[in-house]
């Protein structure tokens, strides 16, 4: 059986990260009274108060961490969502009031971004979402900066995992990691290789790219809605960001591309990029042990693609 954290050892993670954000904002000259703990799942959000700066400290990451990736992604991340922030586009951007740059501290990597004030009556209009991502594919196509091909979809993460679930059957059961591994055989090749993704869809086209299901990442704030989250900024085609939505919601992002000028959805890419999508998502079973609930929201995909 796998040994999962207890919940006294994801209280304590949490309060280290919350101390080390602290220690962090203070050393960089912030006044840090009152933090308050906005999120925690795969990282912790903290608003470092009264400061008008939130923290975001990753906890939850694959085996072996790689401290290097995780800063060159932070990096991207910084610099897209300022570079959006430049253009007018409606972002939550990298806080002014200190070094765009991701912080080491006590052992946690760490982003600080701009506070905003959440609008917390409104319920997400996941739809309506999709049709705004369009807009935002628009913003990102002139983004100039060097992104790497489909890095969002974490291909060495999957293949490490797959072989790690092997020894794990109370995650997954032989007959589903023997499926998973034939479709990832399959996959693989155009996840790696952009030339091979560009041979197989020669009408789906490269660019910048969200990388998080932007649809879900959007901010409810009390003066508007706010792209946010750019964690896995990465180079691809559109569709990656619709990846795991049903068709509602990519009828609703063709009718914001069509009002922005851009392309509709390609429907084979979509159809690839949600078998990779559903990969991933069964590649994030090894991180189950560090997160035990996060069982809740990957059973049902799986479900889903088992009875498919």
């Amino acid at each position: 059986m796998t040994a999962h954290l207890t919940p006294k050892q994801l209280t304590d993670r949490t309060s280290a990260a919350v101390q080390a954000a602290v220690a962090a904002g203070r050393a960089l000259g912030l006044t840090v009274t009152d933090p308050r703990v906005l999120h925690d799942l795969f990282s912790v959000v903290v608003h470092l108060a009264p400061a008008p700066v939130v923290a975001r400290i990753p906890t939850v990451l694959p085996e072996p961490r790689d401290p290097a990736a995780l800063e060159r992604r932070q990096r991207d991340e910084l610099d897209v969502a300022q570079w959006l922030a430049d253009q007018g586009t409606p972002v939550i951007a990298p806080s002014p009031l200190v070094p765009r740059e991701p912080v080491t501290r006590d052992g946690f990597s760490m982003t600080l971004w701009t506070y905003v004030d959440e609008d917390r009556a409104r319920q997400p209009d996941y739809v309506a979402n999709a049709e705004s991502t369009a807009a935002l594919h628009a913003a990102l196509r002139a983004y100039p900066g060097r992104l790497e091909f489909l890095s969002a979809a974490e291909p060495d993460h999957i293949t490490d995992s797959l072989a790690r679930l092997e020894k794990h059957p109370d995650l997954i059961s032989a007959a589903d990691l023997d499926r998973a591994r034939a479709e990832w055989q399959d996959l693989e090749p155009l996840v790696r290789s952009r030339t091979a993704f560009e041979a197989r869809f020669p009408g789906a086209g490269l660019q910048p790219l969200h990388g998080d299901c932007p649809p879900a990442n959007i901010f409810p704030g009390t003066r508007g809605d706010l792209y946010a989250d750019f964690e896995l900024v990465t180079l691809g085609p559109v569709e990656w960001d619709l990846a795991g939505l049903g068709p509602e919601h990519a009828d609703a992002y063709d009718r914001g591309a069509r009002r922005a000028g851009t392309r509709p959805l390609d429907r084979e890419a979509l159809a690839f990029v949600n078998a990779v999508g559903t990969l991933r998502i069964i590649a994030t079973l090894t991180l189950v042990p560090q997160l035990p609930r996060l069982s809740d929201y990957l059973t049902p995909v799986i479900d889903q693609w088992r009875a498919g």
